[in-house]
């Protein structure tokens, strides 16, 4: 990129978390300027800006995504908790109030963001025990494959016509904690190492799970490669049962034993000690995408022995990525956003 040319602003919507944090370094290390929309600053600081915003009215913030190269949505109340009335209903309304804004703030500018990614879940499929469901396999049923699929139609509606849309539906994403949290793994390590990370239930329930280098690999590639539109599954080709997830945590933190934990045990501790849904560790699925083989995106960690050994590691992947065609993987375009 020449010294002249301004760097392309990629626009993080909810990116003060664990995973809008992680992108914003990986995006950050290849020359983008990034700025997070959230109601806080994140906790560390970091290679970008923070613009304050509710996720769900109009204001100064959207004069941030005049002139973006692209737009980045990753807003949505945790799903980590006991499922009240009032809970399912601030799941769902985060996810559809913010999407919905961001679509009218780029409707009022003057040159909006000509590509818009939008985070989905993997839980859109439901939770069958045994099918390995693709892009195209059939919708779930229950409350998160009814959010997920409420959010993919306000999407629908909000982005416009001259944007270039693409949906990730994503899966139980493993990563280091950068000070703004480290996802459902920071939890599962502690329980592995004091010998805990048994079979839950049945233990065949499905984990499919992506590093989030890969995941931030798929994002950068949404970014840039113009043929890269519509629904995606983001998830590493090889989804485990939660046994063999728990076997393979074991082995990385170097425990030989895991104390089972049977379904009723794990609904009354979950609830009144965890105070989470049960049903996110006694119900899973195994997804796996067939758009992303098709266009030969290459997972840097396929195989979770692997994931688990980098992220157990010093030195994070990030500063491994040795050159762009490392970080965007084989197919990817090789140039720059264009300049706005």
């Amino acid at each position: 990129m020449r010294a002249n040319t301004p760097s392309p602003k990629v626009v993080i919507a909810g990116g003060s978390g664990f995973l809008g944090v992680s992108l914003a370094h990986h995006l950050s290390a290849y020359g983008y300027e990034i700025v997070i929309l959230s109601r806080t600053a994140p906790r560390p600081a970091g290679p970008w800006r923070h613009v304050a915003w509710d996720a769900r009215s109009l204001g100064d913030w959207q004069h941030e995504l005049d002139g973006a190269a692209g737009v980045v949505n990753l807003v949505g109340r945790s799903v980590d908790c006991i499922k009240t009335p009032d809970h399912q209903d601030e799941i769902l309304r985060s996810r559809l109030e913010a999407t919905h804004v961001l679509g009218a703030a780029m409707r009022a500018v003057e040159s909006a963001p000509r590509v818009w990614v939008q985070m989905s879940t993997a839980h859109i499929y439901g939770d069958p025990p045994e099918v390995v469901c693709t892009e195209d396999s059939p919708f779930g049923f229950g409350l998160a494959p009814y959010v997920g699929q409420a959010w993919e139609a306000e999407f629908r509606a909000s982005v416009m016509p001259t944007q270039r849309p693409v949906v990730l539906r994503t899966s139980f994403v493993i990563g280091r904690d950068r000070g703004a949290g480290g996802g459902a793994l920071s939890k599962l390590v502690p329980l592995a190492r004091f010998g805990l990370g048994g079979v839950v239930g049945s233990g065949r329930q499905g984990m499919s799970w992506i590093h989030e280098l890969d995941l931030n690999r798929v994002v950068t590639r949404a970014l840039r490669d113009t043929s890269m539109q519509g629904a995606y599954i983001a998830s590493a080709p090889h989804p485990l049962s939660q046994r063999d997830f728990m076997r393979e945590l074991r082995r990385a933190v170097g425990m030989p034993l895991g104390l089972p934990t049977p379904t009723w045990l794990l609904r009354l501790g979950a609830r009144w000690l965890l105070k989470t849904d049960p049903e996110l560790a006694l119900y899973g699925r195994y997804v796996v995408s067939a758009r992303l083989a098709e266009e030969r995106f290459e997972f840097q960690f396929p195989e979770l022995r692997g994931a688990l050994a980098d992220l157990l590691a010093r030195v994070p992947a990030t500063r491994r990525v040795t050159s762009a065609s490392d970080a965007w993987g084989p197919g990817d375009p090789a140039g720059s956003f264009a300049s706005r």
